[in-house]
C-alpha cells in the first residue's frame, strides 16, 4: 500500500468523509418510511411504488429513494419488476410474528447477560427509567413514554456488555416501524407490566428469569401489533386462512 491508503499499519484508521455517509443515511430513512407504509397497510401487496412521489414526500432526490427500495427488496418487502418498478410484496401476520420471535430471542439473551453483568449504577438507572416511564404514562405524554420505553431496552442491552449481539438486535428492529408501535393498545400496559419483572430478574442476578420475561415481553408486543393490524383490515379473512 502507498501513503494514500485509508488503512495504515500504524496509527488510527482514516476514512474519507463526504456525501456518501449522508446518502446512506437518506437511503435508510427512505427504507424506514416505505417500510412503515407497508406494515401499516397504507401500501398494499401488488401496489407499485413511484420513486418520484416518494422523493417529493421526503424532499430528497431519486437516488436515495432507489437505494432505499433496494434495501427493502433485500428484506423481502418489495420486488423490482423490470420495466415496471418496485412492487410491494406485502407482509403476512406470520412474518411479523417471526420478526418479533427473532427479536425476542436476541433480546432475551441480552437480558440474561445483563443479569450477570449489570453494575449497581446500571440497575439504578433501570429503576429510574421505570419510575419516569410510569410518570409519563400517567401524564399521557406519548412521545416521552415511548422514548423512555426504548431507553429501558437500550439500557438493558448496554448492561449486557455484548456489543455485536446488541448491534444485531438493533439492525433487526429496523424492520419494524416505531412511529405507531408505541400507540398500540395493550403495548403500553405490557411495558408497565414486564419492565419491572425484567428489572427484578436482573436485580436478583437470575439470567434465566430475565431471559424468559424479556422474550415474553417482546413476543407479546408482536401479538399486539398483529391484532392491531388485523383490526385495521391489513389482512383479509381469506388471506389469514391461507386462501
Amino acid at each position: 500500500m502507498g501513503d494514500n491508503s485509508i488503512i495504515r499499519k500504524t496509527g488510527a484508521m482514516e476514512l474519507p468523509r463526504g456525501a456518501q455517509g449522508r446518502r446512506n443515511q437518506l437511503s435508510q430513512d427512505v427504507a424506514s418510511y416505505v417500510r412503515e407504509l407497508i406494515i401499516s397497510g397504507q401500501a398494499r401487496e401488488g401496489d407499485y411504488l413511484r420513486i418520484d412521489s416518494i422523493a417529493r414526500a421526503m424532499d430528497v432526490s431519486s437516488t436515495p429513494v432507489r437505494e432505499g427500495l433496494l434495501l427493502l427488496q433485500l428484506e423481502g418487502f418489495v420486488k423490482l419488476v423490470p420495466r415496471r418498478g418496485f412492487r410491494v410484496v406485502g407482509v403476512e401476520a406470520q412474518d411479523v410474528l417471526d420478526i418479533f420471535w427473532a427479536q425476542g430471542t436476541l433480546a432475551g439473551e441480552l437480558a440474561a447477560r445483563a443479569a450477570e453483568r449489570a453494575s449497581d449504577e446500571e440497575i439504578a438507572e433501570l429503576e429510574q427509567l421505570i419510575v419516569d416511564h410510569r410518570a409519563a404514562v400517567a401524564a399521557g405524554d406519548e412521545p416521552l413514554y415511548t422514548r423512555l420505553g426504548h431507553r429501558f431496552h437500550r439500557a438493558v442491552n448496554l448492561a449486557a456488555r455484548s456489543n455485536r449481539l446488541a448491534n444485531l438486535l438493533g439492525n433487526m428492529t429496523k424492520q419494524l416501524p416505531n412511529e405507531f408501535y408505541g400507540r398500540i393498545e395493550g403495548q403500553i400496559e405490557g411495558s408497565m407490566d414486564y419492565h419491572p419483572r425484567i428489572l427484578d430478574a436482573i436485580r436478583d442476578r437470575d439470567p434465566e428469569r430475565a431471559r424468559t420475561q424479556m422474550v415474553e415481553h417482546i413476543v407479546s408486543g408482536g401479538d399486539a401489533l398483529v391484532q392491531h393490524l388485523e383490526e385495521q383490515g391489513l389482512w383479509s379473512e381469506d388471506r389469514k386462512n391461507g386462501a
